[in-house]
């Protein structure tokens, strides 16, 4: 017993004394190839066994011969053991090349096409998350380019909407102050329309940069959604008359909803003056209001005949506008972009779906606890 103690003291001795040596190699060639650290590795181990064995041997005094033959052995262990470190260096290297040529790819805008051929699980495991991480840039890239292509709209659309009513103001003040104006009444009253229509454009800029800032602040509270959809309809009525659309309130429940008053009427507003606006003259608007399992949805339908299924993906954008809304009084595409903006501040959603003769927008809100 006291033999193989003093043996194995011996062993652990000369192991422990190549173990450490490899841990300062390792650490010195840290930043150099996988390659070379796999060959230090192997290197310390069959080091370390040979270190062990001639320790042994110097302490129990084999003969050279036996001592010979005990080094040939591990000699040429070492030498299987640095070839197939080398080897298998030299394979995951090479793996982890074409990885790195696959990930460069896709930084430079392209998509990330995994290496073909086997791998080791951690290189699998870093091709799947490239993977994921290649969608999930080709998504935002995609979302700035809507975006990109939605501002350079909205700037278009204020720029034209601007333009013109300016344009009349000037040619009707200019025509007051030279004393030409056959009924100045009337362009007095023009005058005025006009000043209306871009207060409420610049109110509706501003509206949406507080959604985009994140400034947009809240005053909740618990409404009846009834009151809610009565008021928005009261509000709605005289344009409704104007167009000769009939404006009507369909499966309204006095279901409770927590929310600002004053933003949630904006919202009905909006969706109320777009659908009649877009439903032709004797044709009919309805909103309705109901408890469901998702939340409290309120929808409005118009008979505006549908949108283009390609078009549906951008109803809310901002500055959108459909082909046939070239004209200043369809706005400046912001209506709809604040009523998404109000409705996610409030955790609802909205959403839009064509249906027999027209289309439905439909906002949910939580149902109030």
């Amino acid at each position: 017993m006291h033999a193989m103690l003093l043996i194995a003291l011996y062993a652990f001795a000369g192991a422990a004394a190549t173990g450490l040596a490899g841990a300062c190699v390792l650490r010195l060639i840290r930043r150099r190839s996988l390659t070379a650290s796999l060959a230090v590795v192997a290197a310390v181990g069959v080091v370390a066994m040979l270190a062990g064995t001639l320790a042994v041997a110097w302490a129990m005094f084999l003969s050279p011969h036996d001592l010979s033959v005990v080094t040939t052995v591990v000699a040429m262990a070492a030498v299987v053991s640095l070839a197939t470190a080398l080897m298998m260096g030299r394979w995951v290297v090479a793996r982890s090349r074409e990885l790195t040529d696959a990930a460069r790819s896709f930084g430079d805008g392209g998509a990330f096409a995994a290496p073909d051929g086997p791998a080791t699980a951690e290189l699998e495991s870093l091709s799947r998350e490239l993977a994921a991480t290649s969608a999930r840039l080709a998504d935002s890239r995609e979302r700035e380019r809507a975006l990109e292509a939605s501002r350079r709209e909205l700037v278009a659309w204020i720029s034209h909407d601007l333009r013109t009513p300016l344009a009349g103001l000037r040619a009707m003040a200019e025509a007051l102050e030279d004393g030409v104006a056959a009924d100045p009444d009337r362009y007095l009253k023009q005058i005025r329309a006009e000043v209306e229509r871009l207060n409420d454009m610049v109110g509706d800029l501003f509206e949406l940069s507080r959604i985009h800032a994140g400034t947009l602040s809240l005053s909740l509270a618990r409404i009846s959604l009834y009151d809610l959809v009565g008021d928005a309809l009261a509000g709605a009525d005289p344009l409704a008359r104007e167009h000769g659309v009939r404006l009507v309130g369909e499966r309204v429940e006095p279901v409770p909803v927590e929310v600002d008053g004053r933003e949630m009427s904006r919202v009905l507003g909006n969706l109320l003056v777009n659908a009649i606006r877009r439903t032709p003259a004797d044709g009919t608007v309805a909103i309705a209001a109901e408890r469901t399992d998702e939340g409290v949805v309120v929808s409005v339908t118009d008979g505006c005949g549908g949108i283009p299924e390609e078009d549906l993906p951008r109803v809310f954008d901002t500055g959108w506008r459909g082909t046939d809304a070239r004209t200043p009084p369809a706005g400046a595409g912001l209506g709809l972009a604040i009523v998404r903006g109000i409705v996610e501040a409030h955790r609802g959603r909205a959403a839009v779906r064509n249906i027999p003769g027209g289309c439905r927008f439909e906002v949910t809100l939580p149902t109030a606890r």
